[in-house]
């Protein structure tokens, strides 16, 4: 976006068009950091209270080990979002990792805390003067060079006002503060969405860059692959919508197009009248520590088995495969019933003048079974015409200007 260099009252229909737009996103990037930082506190503090409770609690010996299970239930009941069993671990962790955060907090979240001398010792980290909230480590590694000489130090306030509490997860579960502060630095320079954070994890970058003897060029090769963070409010971050008290159904997508084709494909399916149920839209589901959402959760009455929806707005790769095979694995196993068939997967990708449809099976080795399913289901062509057909359509009314805006719960704005 191109800023107004003074904004003044526009003159011109072009300059209005700009400082509007320039107004927008930069109001709603302050609206994101906001929550963001928000959350990011509460979640410290949150940390640091269990942290207290476990060290100077005078009834703690009543609770034991059972004080975060007894703890998460007592926080449902009084209606507090977020305090699942494994979120109250996590942001112990997450005290525990980053006890130096107090150090950026503002007055206004240092009045949260007791009055009394908090300056963190960390065993790893060694002691941190009051005023520097200075969270990078310069500990060398096993060859005894730094671990990174092009970083810069990163701070207790970048962590706060540069990371989504998503990101910060995923850093807590690294098994050592060198590798926390290297991706945390990479994270922030790179603007990195969290799925890239986990895909630079997962491909070993750290341990790559140790052993690269060109990590110029490895950076270099690193920035121009990477997923980069989109500076609006990630509205579907789980974190965000519950600290926000918002429901799933409430953030089903993250495009106007996106959301308005899968609410022609649900109709679509449903008038098929081959048994399709509606269940749930943008199911949420949790695999290890991560959450992940369906777009669309149909029942079939016919075959007795859950179909799962997945739209792509992009063309077709293995990962988005691999994604949908791994829900209708899960529906398998945790949703499935006595009684029911094995789960149907249907990925439906589509980009300009083209859209590709595959199917994903749970265990249906029963060749039987599959070729009634490929009876009863819609055939890949039909799927391919409707989703085309839709497609252009409501890209030519974005064209023409003819699409009203809808809020995220699909009705008028």
């Amino acid at each position: 976006m191109s800023e107004p260099s003074e904004l003044t009252s526009p003159s011109q229909f072009t300059e209005l068009l700009t400082t509007i737009q320039f107004v927008d996103g930069r109001l709603a990037s302050h609206a994101s950091r906001a929550v963001n930082i928000s959350l990011t506190v509460r979640n410290w503090l949150i940390g640091y209270y269990i942290v207290e409770f476990e060290q100077h609690g005078q009834d703690r010996a009543e609770y034991g080990d059972d004080l975060i299970s007894k703890l998460s239930k007592a926080l449902a009941e009084r209606g507090v979002d977020g305090t699942h069993a494994r979120n109250l671990r996590r942001y112990r962790a997450f005290y525990n990792t980053y006890p130096e955060i107090w150090t950026a907090l503002s007055p206004e979240f240092r009045k949260l805390l007791p009055d009394k001398d908090l300056t963190p010792i960390n065993p790893i980290r060694g002691s941190l003067a009051p005023d520097s909230g200075s969270i990078w480590t310069t500990a060398p590694s096993k060859s005894g060079n730094p671990i990174r000489d092009s970083v810069s130090p990163i701070s207790a306030s970048d962590i706060i006002t540069k990371l989504a509490f998503s990101h910060i997860a995923e850093l807590i579960a690294l098994d050592t503060p060198e590798k926390r502060d290297f991706y945390a630095a990479q994270c922030i320079s790179g603007v990195w969405s969290v799925r890239e954070l986990r895909r630079q994890i997962a491909s070993l970058l750290y341990e790559r860059s140790e052993l690269s003897t060109d990590k110029q060029k490895l950076d270099q090769l690193t920035a121009t692959t990477a997923e980069t963070q989109p500076s609006a409010l990630v509205i579907r971050d789980p974190y965000i919508f519950e600290f926000l008290g918002l429901r799933p159904a409430e953030v089903v997508s993250e495009t106007d197009l996106e959301a308005q084709l899968l609410d022609k494909l649900q109709e679509f399916l449903l008038e098929l009248g081959e048994g399709f149920c509606f269940e749930s839209r943008q199911k949420r589901i949790l695999i290890g520590d991560t959450h992940n959402f369906i777009d669309l959760v149909f029942y079939h009455r016919i075959l007795k088995c859950h179909v799962l929806v997945e739209l792509k707005l992009e063309s077709f790769s293995h990962e988005n495969i691999g994604q949908l095979n791994t829900y209708v694995s899960w529906y398998d196993r945790n949703v499935r019933g006595e009684d029911d068939n094995p789960p149907v997967g249907i990925l439906l990708c589509t980009e300009r003048n083209q859209s590709l449809v595959e199917y994903a099976l749970a265990g249906m080795d029963n060749s039987l079974f599959v070729s009634r399913y490929q009876l009863q289901l819609p055939s890949k062509e039909t799927l391919q015409a409707q989703l085309e057909t839709e497609r252009q359509r409501l890209e030519g009314e974005y064209k023409e200007g003819e699409y009203k805006a809808t809020d995220h719960r699909g009705g008028p704005s």
